[in-house]
């Protein structure tokens, strides 16, 4: 596995201010030319061309307003937010496509992920014991259906079984499925910066 960087504060703002940039050119408040070239200057460093999964979630108001990634290392950190940043905006299929009146109101989380690694566990407690509650993303995989929970959702769901619940049915699996079907489990761990 190859060494992953950590970002800092500033480059996580930098990456903040991308995937607003990148949202309101799409819906016609473009920045001035002089934001986009500074952007474009900053991007240009190191870890933002390393490829790592990303992730970007939207809330309005304290609610789920879109959110996109990719969990695969397929692109650049840079070209991951820019192109997570308009599907979570316009393609989440949950949500109806950002209205710019609302696009202030929105603000705006990115996740950058670790390269997920396989969880081998033998039934259903030993994965409860070998989750870790805040601190693991998982994904959750069952011949075609699968889903992956970031690690932040369990500030919604605390409890490792109302967890695992959830991701079954948001994988369109029973909710109990984690616990009858020894689903495949991989996990990541995410960098993430909120404005």
């Amino acid at each position: 596995m190859t060494q992953q960087t950590e970002l800092s504060e500033i480059q996580g703002k930098t990456l903040l201010t991308l995937a607003r940039q990148t949202i309101a050119k799409e819906i016609g408040q473009p920045s001035s030319l002089e934001d986009e070239q500074n952007i474009k200057k900053e991007l240009k460093a190191q870890p933002f061309q390393e490829q790592r999964g990303t992730f970007v979630t939207l809330n309005r108001h304290g609610q789920l307003r879109g959110c996109i990634g990719s969990i695969a290392p397929v692109e650049s950190i840079a070209s991951g937010i820019r192109r997570n940043a308009a599907n979570a905006a316009f393609e989440d299929h949950r949500f109806s496509p950002l209205k710019k009146e609302e696009f202030s109101d929105v603000e705006i989380e990115v996740s950058i992920l670790t390269d997920p690694q396989p969880l081998n566990y033998s039934d259903a407690d030993d994965l409860l014991k070998k989750l870790r509650p805040g601190i693991d993303g998982v994904i959750l995989r069952s011949g075609p259906a699968g889903a992956t929970f970031l690690p932040q959702v369990w500030d919604q769901l605390p409890k490792t079984e109302d967890f695992l619940g959830r991701l079954c049915l948001k994988a369109g699996m029973a909710a109990d499925s984690w616990r009858t079907m020894h689903p495949e489990i991989r996990t990541y761990q995410v960098q993430h910066f909120s404005e």
